[in-house]
């Protein structure tokens, strides 16, 4: 039998497919294979074969093998600068070498700006220039590898992960079964010594050790040999190593002593499998419950969908459909107990909706015509008929659930430390291993303590709790995050977070409900006011500001149509003009006015000035050269809110409060919130010169906005922070979105952040604290290899239960 170069296969020679490359000649089992090592090798990728850490048979190679695009295409979405974006699954990842080989060669296709494979989900996102590649030329390179992209489901990484521990229970099950007789028929063995032993017993005994040990050793350790022979052709080393080797020396020296009369150690070979099994285990076990949340989440998304089909007139006629189907634009019908099929309005009925697993909202929320629905919320009582504005990947639970696996990839900086320490830590525990048997063997031990002492120094050290500290830990607290409504963008916001010193709150609709309301309208010219009302409202249509909102809504109760309006445009933080029957209009600040060189009489600014001091906002609306009237908007403060700054004060943090808004009005509302530093009539430049301000002077700074004005103080700031009913750019900006309206979660996040990282660095002194010591007592010759192989585990243990007391991080809430 032949092995297939490339895909490793075992063959007969008669299918050889032969190439000389090189100085050297290949053989693969088929064309395919032949192709695909052409084409790695054409691509300058040779290393792959180098680094690949496995040593069995991979997917068959059927490059030219039509991949269905069509099925792909549900998941792709419009990323920023006009690029496509996809995530999907990618079959036959075998380790990081595969990884490797595919943003690689990803990378090298043209038109592909960005790709990236998570090892842990075999997940693949990609962006690329669809004015220069297809989706079917982004899916063939894959397949041209010799990998199978799959359409991701998020069953496929649940799935594998549900595999991978099942699979890990059953080889633990059966090290655990045959490891407890094996210690029976050793107990007999070692009473034999002390006391005489008949040596047909003996005999029989030690037989029956070496039969309950080989199956431990090399089917329940088996994932430990695949990648120890996986590295070792390539020279190379892994942490599995020092468990095959380790095991594999008391096993392979067991037996030779009991061929020559000796002592035989095979427990200490199957204990020392077994005993790492059980923290792998835990391990994968623990990551499991790390991801419910994004599971949790999966699980709400809908199949199908009762769309409305029928034209305009006709009776309605509604059909069901599947989810994939839907477009922007569509009328679907929710009857109670059903999910909604996808983000969007409501156009007829009303109802309430559990929006609990998506936002964290405990309470139904009322739904009527016009209100905002999530897709994969349920519709608890009346009958719904929803306009689709979202679907696929463009869903606000698609961008949650993508955000949060984002976030899980994303490694703190302080992870980096162990990641260089990892690097090392294998061949130079391998070399200590060596050089202790060496040494004891010249200092006149014996033989058999000489190779244990050895073997314990292999088994004692522990890189695999280096490995978990920080991805186990930032798993839990995206999780915990996910499920309390905050959603987290990178693991490194939670350091980030964990060091802050400042909060800066935007006042409208973040500190306040951002549904103002018409109070008041009081003209100055003494035309009438409905007459101002209905051209500011026709000037803020196109306006996406709260305020703006505000007077649009009102205006609706007018008769008439709007006067006509052109070249609008919006100046952020001071407010909108445009030009209506050849005249300039303005609506906003007094200093949006009189930058136009408008005045505002004194009468408006004396009745202004008494609203502004109760917290209400004013507009002025001016026409040409004159201000003709003035608007008063009131923007309730959010009951959560003043509650919400106590707690930010009790953590040591100070609140201050940054509002394009006048001063009265903001300083109004400031002594209400029990903030003490405020600042108004900021400008977007202005706000994100504040934060800079401040990070010059020595302080961390977390900044809360809604609006397109926070956008530039959202990306200056050391953690920015939307609120999930902000505009696009805002949601973009920011590193974290509360995706439930409830400022509580600001103080949350900070907590949340603080016991993370707390965690993470106690994980992390733990790890090289256990090898700083248990390293030079192995080294001594203290620790048995079974007691060696318990400490390691038991290290493990160690950091991932300390990991889980992060699911305790945040109080309960009610409501």
């Amino acid at each position: 039998m032949l092995r297939c170069d490339h895909c490793l296969v075992d063959f007969p020679e008669r299918e050889a497919v032969r190439e000389a490359v090189g100085e050297s000649d290949k053989v693969f089992c088929c064309t395919g294979c032949r192709g695909i090592y052409l084409l790695i090798q054409g691509e300058g990728l040779a290393a792959f074969y180098a680094g690949r850490r496995w040593d069995e048979a991979g997917l068959p190679a059927l490059p030219g093998a039509a991949v269905e695009v069509e099925a792909f295409r549900p998941a792709v979405r419009e990323a920023d600068g006009g690029l496509s974006e996809v995530s999907l699954y990618v079959e036959g990842i075998r380790c990081a070498s595969c990884v490797w080989l595919n943003e690689r060669v990803l990378s090298r296709t043209p038109g592909v700006r960005y790709a990236r494979v998570n090892y842990a989900t075999h997940r693949a996102r990609i962006r690329w220039d669809p004015a220069v590649a297809g989706l079917d030329t982004v899916l063939g390179r894959i397949r041209a590898a010799g990998y199978l992209p799959k359409p991701y489901g998020e069953s496929e990484g649940q799935a594998e992960q549900r595999r991978e521990t099942r699979d890990l229970l059953v080889r633990l099950g059966t090290a655990g079964f045959l490891s407890s007789q094996l210690m029976v028929v050793s107990i007999a063995l070692y009473a034999g010594y002390f006391q005489g032993i008949d040596p047909g017993t003996r005999r029989v005994l030690e037989w029956a050790g070496l039969g309950l040990t080989l199956p431990v050793y090399f089917y329940a350790g088996a994932p430990f040999l695949r990648n120890t022979w996986a590295g070792l052709a390539h020279r190379r080393f892994n942490m599995d190593a020092l468990i095959a080797l380790g095991a594999g020396a008391a096993l392979a020296y067991s037996a030779w002593q009991m061929l020559r009369g000796g002592e035989v150690y095979f427990d200490t070979a199957a204990m020392i499998v077994t005993l790492v099994l059980v923290g792998r285990y835990v391990e994968a076990a623990a990551k499991g419950r790390a991801s419910e949340a994004v599971a949790r989440l999966a699980a709400l998304q809908p199949r199908e969908a009762r769309r409305l089909d029928s034209a305009p007139g006709e009776p309605p006629s509604w059909r069901r459909v599947a989810v994939t189907e839907l477009r922007p634009g569509d009328r679907v019908q929710v009857v109670p107990g059903e999910r909604v099929a996808a983000d969007g309005v409501v156009r007829e009925g009303s109802s309430e909706v559990d929006e609990s697993l998506v936002t964290g909202e405990a309470r139904p929320v009322p739904k009527g015509p016009g209100a905002r629905v999530i897709g994969g919320t349920v519709n608890l009582h009346g009958s719904l008929v929803v306009e689709v504005s979202r679907t696929g990947a463009e869903t606000v639970l698609a961008g949650i659930i993508r955000a949060v696996e984002e976030a899980q990839a994303e490694r703190p900086r302080v992870q980096a430390v162990a990641d260089r320490v990892v690097g090392v830590f294998v061949p130079a525990i391998l070399v200590l291993a060596l050089a202790t048997t060496l040494g004891h063997v010249l200092r006149g031990a014996a033989a058999a303590q000489a190779l244990m002492t050895g073997v314990s120094v292999l088994v004692i050290a522990c890189p695999c709790a280096l490995g978990l500290a920080t991805p186990l830990a930032v798993l839990l607290a995206t999780g915990v995050a996910s499920a309390r409504g905050l959603l987290v963008k990178g693991g490194d916001v939670f350091e980030s977070a964990s060091r802050l010193t400042d909060v800066l709150l935007d006042k409208t609709g973040t500190v306040t409900r951002g549904r103002p309301t018409l109070r008041e309208v009081r003209a100055l010219d003494g035309r009438p006011a409905d007459e101002a009302l209905a051209l500011a409202a026709a000037v803020e249509r196109r306006s996406e500001h709260s305020l703006g909102r505000a007077i649009v809504e009102a205006a609706r109760a007018l008769a008439g149509p709007d006067p006509a309006v052109e070249d609008f445009r919006a100046v952020p933080g001071r407010g909108v003009r445009a030009t209506a029957r050849g005249v300039p209009v303005l609506v906003g600040s007094r200093a949006f006015l009189a930058e136009a060189g408008v005045a505002v009489p004194a009468a408006a600014e004396e009745v202004a000035r008494r609203f502004e001091e109760q917290g209400d906002s004013v507009a002025f609306l001016a026409e040409g050269e004159r201000a003709r009237a003035l608007l008063v908007v009131a923007d309730e403060l959010r009951p959560e809110a003043p509650e919400a700054v106590a707690d930010l004060l009790r953590l040591g943090l100070t609140p201050a409060l940054l509002s394009g808004d006048n001063r009265r009005t903001t300083e109004a509302v400031a002594l209400r919130l029990g903030v003490a530093a405020a600042a108004s009539e900021l400008a977007p430049a202005d706000k994100r010169a504040w934060v800079a301000r401040m990070q010059k002077r020595g302080s961390r700074v977390l900044m809360v906005g809604d609006g397109v004005n926070d956008a530039p103080a959202l990306t200056q700031a050391d953690v920015g922070l939307a609120m999930s009913r902000g505009t696009d750019v805002t949601l973009e900006s920011a590193l974290a979105v509360l995706v439930r309206d409830d400022l509580r979660l600001v103080p949350d996040l900070v907590r949340l952040s603080r016991r993370t990282y707390r965690i993470i660095r106690e994980n992390l002194f733990w790890a090289f604290f256990y090898n700083a010591v248990a390293i030079p007592l192995a080294v001594a010759g203290v620790l048995h290899p079974i007691a060696a192989a318990g400490a390691m585990a038991a290290s493990s243990t160690f950091v991932i239960a300390n990991s889980l007391r992060i699911r305790r991080a945040l109080p309960a809430r009610s409501g």
